[in-house]
């Protein structure tokens, strides 16, 4: 035995495991080939050896309302909880853990981290807590998180468990087709959410980090249901056919323009907005084919729209299009959004408009901060403002720059 009482090998590297990275890894161990079901079980009986009871794994629902527990084996399934103004909740927004503490013991909650994408929250009552025990509960937290993403490409239980509501063909085609709902680097941070959650048809959005190149892309197909479901997935998919491809923007919008046109004819056509953000300088490049102007957010305040040439929407044989070029500061936000968020009216009435949308986008920035938040709380003030009526579908998409890199996370300390 070393020195200190620690496995050490010939090299003189310390090779010894805690009780937590033990724990830790018999979870890692186990989860390769455990069933979806038994997830549950095993989280519970992982939980328990740290002195932990009462586990439950909570989902956020596809409307992003609320919180809803996981069914399962040895875990405690209560009602949902609402993201807002609850412990879940908060622990969820802000992602950080939250303790409440209860009659002899402390009630946590723990944020579901799959990468950066906030997939909900874990709780979980403990006698006391103390550092170890925050640390540990943190990494099982993000471990769960990455189970339940994996294991939730080859099952339903927990889209399952999310859905509050029936769902169209046409919105399981579109969530199926959607990336991540956010994600957070060091440089930049994007968040997205469409309405309504449980009937969208031609709205949707994609991106993709590659290098120092943030990749986006916006569309809105004509018509509803699942001819612009339809619509929607030839054009991301060729979206992303030309992106990694590694093609200029040019050339995306002509690759998608030529699949929209020969799959659906002259009298079908995608609206669209395609981006390139350097995350390292800041410069950003946009073509716009018939999508409305996103808006720049400097200071937590709207401060400009960026108007650009447009080109035709894709699948009308538009001429090459004009690539638009601008410099952003740190810390500067760029929203998109689709028409059906200021285009809606009451029967007889006027379109609640862009100003209007302006206005609410800076309330909302005066009260909440953190991009995933600020776009969650945009939508439902924007469909409360609107009187609650969605006829077409409405897409909002935040992107912060931030500028620096992420060369010290590849690095111990």
């Amino acid at each position: 035995m070393a020195e200190g009482g620690r496995n050490r090998s010939k090299s003189g590297v310390d090779r010894s495991e805690g009780f937590g990275e033990r724990l830790l890894g018999v979870l890692l161990d186990r989860s390769h080939e455990m069933p979806p079901q038994l997830i549950a079980p095993l989280v519970a009986e992982e939980v328990a050896r740290v002195g932990g009871r009462d586990v439950s794994i909570l989902l956020q629902d596809y409307e992003q309302m609320l919180l809803v527990p996981l069914p399962g084996r040895r875990l405690t399934v209560g009602d949902p909880e609402p993201v807002e103004d609850s412990p879940a909740g908060e622990a969820f927004l802000s992602r950080k853990a939250v303790e409440v503490p209860q009659d002899g013991s402390v009630r946590m909650y723990l944020p579901l981290l799959d990468g950066s994408d906030q997939i909900g929250a874990m709780a979980v009552t403990l006698d006391s807590v103390d550092d170890d025990d925050r640390r540990l509960l943190r990494r099982l937290a993000g471990l769960i998180a990455d189970m339940i993403v994996t294991k939730d490409a080859y099952t339903d239980l927990f889209f399952q468990a999310r859905r509050r509501a029936p769902m169209s063909v046409a919105a399981e085609i579109q969530w199926s087709l959607l990336p991540p709902l956010s994600m957070t680097v060091p440089q930049v941070e994007v968040a997205g959410i469409l309405e309504p959650a449980y009937d969208v048809a031609g709205d949707s959005f994609d991106y993709a980090l590659n290098g120092d190149i943030l990749h986006v892309a916006m569309i809105d197909a004509m018509g509803h249901g699942l001819d612009a479901a339809t619509m929607a997935t030839v054009a991301i998919g060729a979206y992303r056919h030309a992106r990694r491809a590694k093609t200029g923007l040019s050339q995306m919008y002509a690759f998608m323009d030529k699949a929209i046109d020969e799959q659906f004819g002259p009298d079908h056509f995608v609206t669209a907005q395609v981006m390139c953000l350097n995350v390292a300088t800041g410069r950003l490049q946009w073509v716009n084919a018939g999508h409305p102007a996103p808006l720049l957010i400097r200071d937590r305040a709207v401060v400009d729209r960026l108007e650009s040439p447009t080109t035709l929407p894709v699948g009308f044989g538009g001429e090459q299009p004009v690539v638009s070029d601008r410099i952003l500061e740190p810390g500067d936000r760029l929203l998109c959004f689709t028409d059906g968020l200021f285009e809606e009216h009451q029967p007889g009435g006027e379109q609640f408009g862009e100003e209007q949308l302006i206005e609410c986008t800076n309330r909302i920035l005066r009260d909440h901060t953190a991009v995933r938040p600020v776009v969650r709380a945009l939508s439902h003030c924007l469909k409360q403002e609107r009187g609650n009526v969605t006829s077409d579908d409405a897409t909002i998409f935040l992107i912060e720059w931030r500028g620096g890199d992420a060369d010290h996370l590849a690095t111990f300390d």
